[in-house]
């Protein structure tokens, strides 16, 4: 070993032991007749000393020849420091460097290897390696390990079994769109890199192995953005013999454990939703729960007065906002502009300010009487000093406007504390949704979700009222995971493909494997899978899943420190049956 200890774990204790220390300068600071060298490595850093007259000329030389990311080894002892540093674990001590030997040289580094660097989000990434020196990085990549550790031990205990599955599979036509892989043994046909284990885990549950789970790899060839890669890690789970509840209950279970391992918070039981509450209280599939301002539909009190913006709007919302009446006209037209903006897309925004006196005021005075504006207060439990805020239109666009705005009005009331956690769980989605485009249903989760019991007979006459037993975790407004119970019977799996228009045959060409297994006593079955990066972000309190990844893609799916992807020679894409013309189209 070319070290004794890390530069991270001497303490006072160690005073007067003869140590030797591997790792990279922070920082030199010569003062002439001292000297000291700031020594790194993932654990810590170590104060490095050196003086003029106790140590060699030859010891003094070396020292000054270093500079910042030079990789040292040193030997000497242990002392106390004369100036303490409270700041840092080791700063009671430092190292009287008797021997100093330098394992690599290093040119200057295109950014500061610091907590806060002077170096571009773009700049790091090309220069990755560098980056994960910094212990922001490392922190949040420990963090990951120790999620994913906790992960392992919850499931071991639970008697689940971790499985790897195949990496080069079959491309399937629902979900996003897959990468795929060219076969060179097999000319024109190709693989496909999984969107996720769903088959594979639905066939273990047939093998007669009850409980699986896999820290695994998924692939998806989609639109990025900072919660998006186009590679990424999910906690996959599959169980038998269970129902919806069984499912629930151990997975809010493992959430707890690791909120509990990891932060040290008790996380109490989680709400409980379904999709259509949720979409009409707060226009969100995945609400955030650590405020309030639900959605009041005004319909009924705000039509049929002469306002032709209300009348004619298929829903009316408010929203309450606590404490804003004193709101000035500059802040309202901001809020105005925001819903105006082509990403949000609302017409306009109303206004009905609470004032303190009791009295209200808004942007409709001209339609509404202050008796009619006071019902629409006391419908949203409004009190003196609230704001109302108001948007109308069709109901789903009007619903996601409404969203944004309150998602907004929570951020600028600091409403939404990262140390605070609300987890739900949503429930009872539509299990199919209807796409202009294709003129036909496509599968809200995947096309192997079932249907709830009670609604069955729905299936031949009004598919698209059938509601999914299905089921996602959300915390703090994020998706942190989803699953379902699934199909288990060849006839009703062979219905859901042709509710998704499959024809007999497409389904056997796509699927044929998984119904042939339905016939072979496939039990009960369901799972979940959650996404791990969107979990550990979560954890260290970020919006970007990127530094929670050691290598990760930038906006445009690219790695720039390897420049990938990238192109491959005339020689390789012959071997792989590809014509240049076809690689580059």
């Amino acid at each position: 070993m070319l070290r004794t200890h890390t530069c991270g774990a001497l303490r006072l204790e160690d005073k007067n032991k003869n140590v030797v220390l591997s790792g990279w300068v922070q920082r030199v600071r010569d003062k002439g007749g001292m000297m000291w060298i700031d020594l790194r490595d993932r654990y810590g850093i170590t104060q490095l000393m050196f003086e003029e007259g106790k140590s060699s000329d030859e010891l003094m030389a070396i020292a000054r020849s270093v500079g910042r990311e030079f990789v040292l080894q040193v030997k000497g002892e242990v002392v106390e420091r004369f100036s303490k540093n409270d700041k840092m674990s080791t700063g009671d001590i430092e190292i009287f460097v008797e021997e100093l030997k330098i394992l690599n040289a290093a040119k200057t580094p295109p950014f500061t290897i610091e907590e806060d660097t002077d170096g571009g989000e773009e700049l790091r990434m090309q220069y990755r390696y560098l980056d994960l020196r910094r212990s922001p990085v490392r922190e949040k990549l420990q963090l990951r390990h120790k999620l994913m550790q906790a992960t392992r031990r919850y499931m071991d205990q639970q008697d689940f079994l971790e499985v790897e599955t195949p990496v080069l599979i079959k491309s399937t036509p629902e979900g996003a769109r897959d990468f795929v892989v060219p076969s060179r043994v097999h000319e024109g046909e190709f693989y496909a890199l999984p969107q996720s284990p769903q088959t594979f885990k639905q066939l273990l549950m047939v093998s007669g192995f009850d409980k699986y789970f896999q820290i695994v790899k998924c692939f998806r060839d989609e639109d990025l953005r900072a919660d998006r890669q186009p590679e990424f890690t999910q906690i996959d789970c599959e169980l038998s013999f269970v129902e919806q509840e069984d499912i629930l209950n151990t997975f809010e279970g493992l959430v707890k454990y690791l909120f509990k391992e990891i932060k040290g918070i008790e996380v109490g039981d989680f709400e409980r939703m379904t999709y259509d509450d949720a979409m009409k209280l707060y226009g969100s599939d995945k609400p955030d729960l650590r405020f309030g301002m639900p959605f009041v539909e005004i319909n009924d009190l705000a039509q049929n007065k002469g306002f032709n913006v209300f009348d004619s709007a298929e829903l009316v919302v408010a929203i309450n906002v606590p404490g804003c009446s004193e709101y000035t006209r500059k802040q309202l037209d901001a809020l105005t502009d925001f819903v105006k903006r082509p990403q949000i897309g609302a017409k306009g925004l109303v206004y009905v300010k609470y004032n303190l006196d009791g009295s209200l005021k808004s942007s409709v005075d001209k339609f509404y009487s202050e008796d009619d504006l006071r019902t629409w207060a006391e419908a949203a439990n409004a009190k003196p000093g609230d704001l109302l805020l108001v948007l109308s239109g069709n109901t789903d666009h009007t619903r996601k406007a409404m969203s944004e705005l309150r998602l907004k009005m929570g951020s600028d009331l600091e409403l939404r504390d990262r140390n605070t956690f609300k987890p739900l769980w949503v429930l009872d989605f539509p299990l199919l949704e209807w796409d202009e485009d294709s003129k036909r249903f496509h599968a809200m989760h995947h096309p192997f979700t079932s249907p709830k019991p009670e609604d069955l007979h729905l299936i031949d006459s009004e598919p698209g009222k059938i509601r999914a037993n299905a089921y996602d975790m959300v915390i703090n407004g994020v998706e942190i995971g989803g699953g379902s119970i699934r199909i288990h019977e060849r006839e009703l799996q062979q219905k859901m493909f042709k509710a998704l228009g499959f024809t007999p045959e497409e389904a056997k060409k796509q699927f044929g494997f998984l119904l042939d297994a339905f016939e072979y006593g496939a039990p009960p079955h369901g799972g979940i899978a959650f996404g791990f990066d969107r979990l550990c972000a979560m954890f260290g309190g970020s919006d970007s899943i990127r530094d929670y990844i050691a290598f990760p893609k930038n906006n445009s799916g690219r790695d720039v420190m390897i420049d990938s992807p990238a192109t491959i020679s005339e020689e390789q894409l012959k071997e792989l049956h590809l014509s240049i013309k076809t690689a580059k189209s």
